[in-house]
């Protein structure tokens, strides 16, 4: 059971906690950009631990053991109603309202608009307004960034809630596979961990797991 770390920024921390979503996390995105980053390699079976760094420490948000794997779009349509910003699968044509509310076009998946249903090519898959519908959700399932391409979900999540991993423990963790490719954290020089160190999906040693799986027994 491999175990993967992702970093939800401080703002989306901000942003989940002043929603009162205590979870349980069922959902961890990924997206084109380095502010939520591809999660391309995290599979069904795997675990996920997202993570914030706060004041020069640490914190496990949650634990979130994947069992689907699907294009964020499809999940975004399906439990939240609508796409938010997911990127459409290829020949998919979105029914959008303009910003000043004067009527809607259309936006395909390679970027190309239209500003009537019958410019819009033969054999598109037009999804209308009229089923663009916001569901009920918490508020973690809302993509953070843009241009989300896949989604990791499970329906055993934990609580959503800071668990400071100890201080002593972060020069000792390892990240990425196989084992002679692990590296650890990076620091500044006065012990911050490095940005480059978080942005990024990383995949976990044993031990490292074993670690982060500790704080969540």
């Amino acid at each position: 059971m491999p175990g993967y770390m992702v970093c939800w920024p401080q703002d989306r921390w901000k942003e989940i906690k002043k929603a009162g979503d205590t979870g349980p996390i069922k959902v961890v995105y990924g997206s084109i950009h380095a502010r939520m980053p591809t999660i391309a390699s995290i599979q069904v079976g795997d675990v996920v631990f997202p993570v914030t760094y706060m004041q020069k420490h640490l914190y496990v948000m949650a634990r979130l053991p994947v069992t689907h794997r699907e294009r964020a779009f499809d999940y975004c349509m399906r439990e939240l109603g609508t796409y938010h910003s997911a990127l459409p699968p290829k020949g998919v044509v979105m029914e959008m309202r303009y910003a000043s509310g004067g009527g809607t076009f259309f936006s395909s998946w390679d970027c190309k608009s239209y500003n009537c249903l019958e410019a819009v090519p033969q054999g598109a898959q037009i999804i209308p307004l009229s089923t663009q519908v916001e569901k009920p959700h918490l508020e973690h399932q809302n993509p953070f960034n843009c241009c989300s391409q896949w989604a990791v979900w499970g329906e055993e999540g934990s609580s959503i809630e800071p668990r400071q991993l100890p201080d002593e423990v972060l020069p000792d963790l390892r990240f990425g596979y196989p084992k002679s490719k692990e590296k650890p954290l990076k620091f500044t020089a006065n012990g911050s961990v490095l940005s480059s160190s978080l942005t990024a999906t990383r995949r976990m040693s044993e031990e490292t797991l074993a670690v982060f799986e500790s704080l969540l027994a």
